[in-house]
């Protein structure tokens, strides 16, 4: 990932802005730093869920000030689906959940799992939206770029969405993106013909 040029950070606010607005059409969306966005529902939540919000803010604050656009969304659906999680943000027009791992590679292939998961039932529980979903792993445990990439292609056996997995590597403040397809691709070709 590079930094965005003034022209793709302003898509990228129109898109998120666009997306968010479709998700949750009678939100009003707070400012809280540059290209960072709260629905106003979300900030009304107890201790605990103002620290999880804060947590991730930081997160993404790595790809804002790249010039990313982030909308944090509400912690649950519409009325309809009362009781089901959303996804944590919309980033540049796509569906983003956020996930911190600081465990071992097990731990890692679950958060992603989970987070996958979240984003994807985003898609399910808003047919008539198009939209495609990330999500954004920030990595406190030292794991090695291609440990990373051949642990998330693993997990997405048998998947067919659109979407990226985003990683922050903290140890070396290294950023990666990877399409799905991209890391679909990596198991298909270990994957022995009869």
């Amino acid at each position: 990932m590079i930094h965005n040029t003034s022209e793709q950070t302003k898509k990228n606010a129109e898109e998120s802005l666009a997306l968010a607005s479709a998700l949750f059409p009678h939100e009003e969306w707070k400012p809280k730093g540059n290209g960072i966005f709260v629905a106003k529902s979300r900030l009304t939540g107890n201790y605990k869920e103002r620290a999880k919000l804060y947590r991730e803010i930081s997160s993404i604050r790595i790809l804002t000030n790249l010039g990313s656009v982030a909308y944090f969304l509400p912690e649950q659906l519409d009325n309809t689906n009362k009781g089901k999680k959303c996804a944590d943000t919309v980033l540049d027009g796509k569906i983003v959940e956020i996930k911190t791992v600081s465990g071992n590679r097990t731990t890692l292939g679950k958060s992603f799992k989970k987070g996958y998961k979240q984003g994807l039932s985003m898609i399910e529980n808003y047919p008539d939206i198009k939209m495609e979903h990330n999500v954004f792993l920030r990595l406190y445990t030292p794991f090695s770029v291609e440990s990373v990439r051949a642990k998330i292609a693993g997990e997405l056996i048998n998947t067919s969405n659109k979407g990226s997995c985003i990683c922050y590597f903290e140890a070396t403040e290294e950023l990666y993106s990877w399409t799905y397809e991209e890391l679909r691709a990596i198991v298909n070709t270990h994957i022995k013909k009869p």
